[in-house]
């Protein structure tokens, strides 16, 4: 109670719902994306690939959720610039940021993807997917599944730098998700939802 959290992407479906949970509970919300700031939200202009962008809003948090991160399934030009570099980019900059801000972050929440874990040659109907599993980038690009690439590379960038930094990273693989919308447009995956709905595959 009374602790300051950031969240990146806070228009963002999962982001929103955290925001709206955690300001319930009390806490302070420095977030970098969500319209109609009420009380205890303080919102932070920030840019995925710019370094030290997230320096502001970071600064004497005590946690961080990290939710920003493309998602473009479909209709891009460049993979690349439009979801890998932003992705993986990003993630470094946000805790580079929560590195400058150690003596406050407590811990730190990487919204990821079971994108991340499940496109693998490996993978059969029976396995059991747990933390061991990591989709195959070489896959991923034969395949030309660049959002999961962009899912994977970042979370595995995450990891590496947690590690080396002694940062306390804490990564949630979220499925398919949907439900009751905070926000005042579709997201993806309520779209895709609804497209199944009228395809009558549900």
């Amino acid at each position: 109670m009374g602790e300051v959290v950031c969240m990146t992407g806070a228009s963002g479906y999962i982001a929103s719902w955290l925001a709206k949970l955690l300001l319930h509970g009390g806490y302070t919300v420095s977030a970098t994306a969500l319209e109609g700031a009420k009380e205890r939200l303080r919102l932070f202009q920030a840019n995925l690939t710019e370094e030290g962008s997230f320096d502001a809003a970071i600064d004497g948090c005590d946690g961080v959720f990290h939710t920003a991160s493309p998602v473009i399934l479909d209709n891009y030009n460049d993979p690349q610039t439009e979801l890998i570099e932003p992705a993986v980019k990003g993630t470094l900059n946000v805790l580079s940021s929560c590195v400058k801000a150690s003596s406050s972050i407590k811990r730190v929440v990487l919204t990821s993807s079971m994108a991340s874990m499940i496109a693998n040659r490996n993978l059969h109907i029976n396995a059991a997917i747990d933390e061991t599993w990591f989709s195959d980038p070489a896959f991923c690009e034969e395949a030309r599944q660049w959002y999961v690439l962009s899912k994977t590379l970042a979370e595995e960038a995450a990891l590496k730098f947690a590690e080396e930094n002694g940062m306390d990273l804490v990564v949630i693989n979220p499925a398919f998700v949907i439900g009751p919308l905070l926000q005042p447009t579709l997201n993806v995956t309520s779209d895709s939802f609804l497209s199944f709905i009228r395809e009558g595959l549900v």
